[in-house]
C-alpha cells in the first residue's frame, strides 16, 4: 500500500444531498459566476457560500432555494437578522421574480421560500423543511452561543443547507469549524484535532499546524466558495467596481489636566472606555452639527446607550433605534431607511451592522469607535457595497486621548487584508477545478492488539 492510498483509506466519503441543474433553468437575471456558484451549490446540496458584500448573495441563495423547492417539493426557510428580512420578502425577491413570504410562526409558512429572522427561529419546526438557508451565517460564530446550538441542532436532519454570509475571519477557526459542523461536513472537534494545535500554554487558542497550511484551505474549498470580487473566480469584475471609500478622521480637542503638556493618550481598554464617555459631548455636537448642515442622507453608528440618546437629541428629523425597541420598530426602520424615506438613522453596529443593503446613503458617522474592527468594517459596508453609485464619505469623530483606538484599526485592517488575501489565493485552485464531492474526514481507531492493564489498576478497580 502508497502512503497515498493509505490515506485514502483515512477519509469517509459521505454522498452529495443535491443534484444536477441544467444551466439554461437558472435565473438570466444572474451573472455567469453566480450560476456557476449557485450550480455548485446545488450539487453539493450542503455548501457554504463566502461571497463579499454586494457580490450577490441574496439572489444566489434565493435561487437556490428556488430550484430545492422545484426539485424536492418541499418548503424552504431562509433564515437572516431582522433588519433583512422585509427587504429580502417585500423588495428584493420581487425584484428577481421570486415568491418570499415572511413569517414568524410555523403557522405562516406557505408552500415555496420562507424567510424569518433568528429570533424568531424557535417557533419553527425544523422537520417541516426540506432546505434551509443561513443569511448572514456568521452568527454561528460564537461556539456557545445559543443560536449557534440551536441552528446546528435543529437541522441536523436537514438534506440540503446553505450557508451564506460575507467573507468570513481566516483567523477566526472556531467560525469555520461552526460552518462545517452546521453542514454536517465535519464537526469542529474533529477540525481542530486533524488540522490545529493549541497556541503554547494557553489552551483555549488554537492555530494551524505548519504543514497543514495549504492543505486545510483546500479543504475548505471542498464545501466553500470564498470571493471577494469575480475575478477571484476567473471571471470579468467589469460590473463589479467598488466606488470610491473616503474615510475622514477627525480628531477633536480635549481638554488637559492641569500636569499635562499634551493630552495623555489612553492605552488601557479601560482608559479608552472612560476617554471615550469623557469625549461624548464633543463628539455628538459635532456629529449632530454636520448632519444637520446637510439635506442628504446619514448613517450615523455609535456604541453606548448615552450616545444614541445624546445623538437622537442633538440632530434634526432623525430616528433612533435602540435594542430595546420592539421588533416592530426595528424591522420598519430598516426598511424605510433602505427606501429613503428617513433623513438620518441613529443606531448601532451591533443591531444593524450585518446584512442590510443601504447603498441609497453614501454618508456615514461613527461617533466614536470600538476596537471591533469587524463591526467597523461591516457597518461602512452596508453603504459602500457593489451598485453603490457615489463615493462613500466616512467620517470617523474622535478625541485626542482616543487616537490609539484609529491606530488599532488601522492595524487590524492590514492584518485582515493580508489574511483575505492568502485565504482566497489557497482555495481558488481548487474551487476552479470545480469538487463535485464532499468528504467527511475522520480518523477511525481500529485495535489489533487487547489491552493489558497493570496489576495495580486492575487492584484498585477490584
Amino acid at each position: 500500500m502508497t502512503y497515498q492510498e493509505f490515506l485514502k483509506t483515512k477519509q469517509l466519503k459521505i454522498v452529495d444531498s443535491g443534484f444536477d441543474t441544467d444551466r439554461e433553468d437558472i435565473n438570466p437575471m444572474m451573472f455567469d459566476y453566480q450560476k456557476d456558484i449557485v450550480q455548485w451549490a446545488l450539487k453539493k446540496g450542503r455548501a457554504a457560500v463566502f461571497s463579499d458584500t454586494g457580490t450577490g448573495k441574496t439572489i444566489m441563495q434565493l435561487e437556490w432555494a428556488q430550484k430545492v423547492h422545484e426539485h424536492t417539493g418541499g418548503d424552504i426557510l431562509i433564515i437572516a437578522p431582522l433588519n433583512v428580512v422585509k427587504q429580502t420578502a417585500e423588495t428584493e425577491a420581487g425584484k428577481f421574480g421570486y415568491t418570499v413570504t415572511a413569517c414568524r410562526h410555523q403557522e405562516d409558512v406557505k408552500p415555496g421560500i420562507n424567510i424569518t429572522n433568528y429570533e424568531m427561529l424557535e417557533h419553527f419546526n425544523a422537520s417541516e423543511f426540506v432546505g434551509v438557508v443561513l443569511d448572514e451565517s456568521s452568527i454561528l460564530k460564537s461556539f456557545t452561543g445559543k443560536y449557534k446550538q440551536m441552528i446546528i441542532d435543529k437541522f441536523e436532519r436537514t438534506e440540503y443547507k446553505l450557508s451564506c454570509t460575507a467573507t468570513p475571519s481566516p483567523n477566526d477557526h472556531m467560525e469555520l469549524g461552526n460552518q462545517c459542523e452546521f453542514l454536517n461536513v465535519m464537526s469542529r472537534t474533529e477540525m481542530l484535532a486533524e488540522y490545529f494545535i493549541h497556541d503554547g500554554g494557553d489552551t483555549s487558542k488554537w492555530r494551524l499546524k505548519g504543514h497543514c497550511q495549504h492543505t486545510f484551505w483546500e479543504w475548505v474549498a471542498t464545501w466553500a466558495v470564498c470571493v471577494r470580487k469575480p475575478s477571484d473566480l476567473g471571471y470579468s469584475d467589469d460590473d463589479y467596481v467598488l466606488p470610491e471609500l473616503r474615510i475622514h478622521q477627525s480628531v477633536l480637542e480635549t481638554e488637559k489636566a492641569d500636569y499635562e503638556m499634551i493630552p495623555m493618550v489612553a492605552s488601557t481598554l479601560s482608559e479608552r472606555r472612560e476617554a471615550r464617555r469623557a469625549g461624548l459631548n464633543d463628539r455628538v455636537e459635532a456629529a449632530a452639527r454636520m448632519v444637520n448642515e446637510s439635506d442628504e442622507q446619514w448613517l450615523v453608528w455609535c456604541d453606548y446607550n448615552d450616545e444614541s440618546a445624546a445623538l437622537h437629541k442633538a440632530i434634526v428629523d432623525n430616528v433612533e433605534v435602540k435594542g430595546s425597541d420592539t421588533i416592530e420598530h426595528k424591522a420598519d426602520t430598516a426598511y424605510n431607511f433602505a427606501k429613503g424615506n428617513v433623513h438620518a438613522l441613529v443606531s448601532k453596529p451591533a443591531i444593524y451592522g450585518f446584512g442590510s443593503n443601504w447603498q441609497i446613503c453614501h454618508n456615514m458617522i461613527f461617533c466614536g469607535l470600538s476596537d471591533s474592527y469587524e463591526q467597523f468594517y461591516q457597518a461602512i459596508r452596508r453603504c459602500w457595497r457593489y451598485g453603490q453609485k457615489k463615493p462613500v464619505d466616512v467620517w470617523v469623530f474622535v478625541t485626542e486621548r482616543e487616537v490609539s483606538v484609529l491606530e488599532n484599526i488601522r492595524r487590524k485592517q492590514g492584518q485582515m487584508d493580508e489574511m483575505i488575501t492568502h485565504m482566497v489565493e489557497n482555495m481558488r485552485q481548487t474551487t476552479l477545478e470545480q469538487i463535485r464531492h464532499t468528504t467527511h474526514i475522520k480518523n477511525d481507531y481500529t485495535p489489533t492488539k487487547a489491552m493489558v492493564l497493570p496489576n495495580f489498576i486492575r487492584e484498585a478497580i477490584a
